[in-house]
């Protein structure tokens, strides 16, 4: 994995519109609105669809600009986050992107004004057609709002910002129970061994599924053993009480599940799936059902503080949510 690909697993996908993030204004978006080019679904091209405008691209698209300068987007996000990178997708784009494309960000409690500062995190880059650009981003920083420029003019199919969601522990009741997995209290899903229909990301999202696709599911095992993801909390804590949610799977639900966990001070993501076959059992295996939440605190053994867990499913399917519920320590 070159170092520009590993933003990707790094980091979380902090563009997705169920966390807040929004477009809060653009220049223009006379072919396409700019709100697509935040979509969580990977781009289509309609052979033949137009609208009032002209051809219905699927992504952010401005008119040709025949006066100079160029377009822009300013972009609020969901949380205050720092970022590990963008991608930069010119899908479908292929007579109409933009030859470049730089990015800025600003931390500030309004929106945005004519007075606010903005911190250049990518220089201008040459952008191809039809194309990904990963873009690395060199900054430990906390940034609100980030301004997208595209020169001069075109569009964009996706935007795509990688990072990690930043939570004010510091001011956090230590005596309150919180979701310490949490996408939006900083936690991340690492790595998996398979994730064929669905990501392991979603099961640390905001809220409850909406279908069958907003969960992490395996392909059908057809060999022995068993299918399994690793999460980092946001917070090393304790953990008290599990929630596990299986709704919209019925055929395909696990048959049963267990938790690892381990405090780790010092690991790289790469060695964490190693390291994990020596963790303690946080919940041993628990039968399940389909389409139901289950709720576990007796079951949980004291393993006291942890940073990471492993969910372990019996033999495969898929999981639509899971909370860990607990203290910071």
């Amino acid at each position: 994995m070159t170092k520009k690909q590993n933003f990707t697993s790094k980091g979380i996908d902090l563009s997705q519109p169920r966390l807040g993030t929004k477009i809060l204004r653009c220049t223009d978006d006379f072919f396409a609105e700019c709100s697509r080019m935040l979509s969580p679904d990977d781009p289509v091209f309609i052979d033949g669809k137009f609208d009032d405008n002209g051809k219905w691209m699927d992504g952010w698209e401005s008119r040709r600009r025949r006066q100079g300068g160029n377009d822009s987007a300013i972009i609020k996000l969901g949380h205050p986050s720092i970022l590990y990178g963008i991608d930069i997708n010119t899908t479908h784009f292929t007579g109409n992107f933009p030859p470049a494309a730089a990015l800025e960000a600003c931390n500030s409690t309004s929106d945005p004004d004519e007075n606010s500062e903005w911190v250049n995190l990518v220089p201008v880059t040459d952008l191809k057609g039809d194309n990904h650009h990963l873009l690395e981003i060199n900054s430990d920083q906390i940034w609100t709002h980030l301004r997208l420029n595209i020169f001069p003019d075109g569009g964009i199919a996706r935007l795509r910002i990688y990072g990690r969601i930043f939570c004010d522990w510091k001011n956090k009741d230590k005596n309150e129970t919180l979701d310490l997995a949490a996408m939006v209290n900083g936690g991340r899903a690492i790595t998996c061994n398979d994730a064929h229909f669905g990501q392991p990301s979603n099961l640390i999202a905001p809220g409850k599924g909406i279908n069958m696709g907003d969960g992490w599911e395996t392909r059908r095992r057809r060999e022995p053993g068993n299918d399994w993801c690793i999460l980092e909390l946001g917070h090393r804590g304790i953990i008290s009480e599990i929630l596990i949610d299986t709704a919209f799977f019925k055929g395909n639900f696990p048959d049963r599940f267990s938790i690892q966990a381990a405090d780790i001070t010092d690991a790289s993501d790469q060695s964490l799936a190693k390291q994990s076959l020596f963790w303690n059992e946080l919940i041993p295996q628990q039968k399940l059902q389909m389409d139901r939440e289950f709720c576990y605190k007796a079951e949980i053994n004291d393993l006291g503080p942890v940073t990471h867990i492993m969910l372990n499913i019996f033999p495969d399917g898929g999981v639509s949510r899971l909370r860990l519920l607990g203290k910071i320590v």
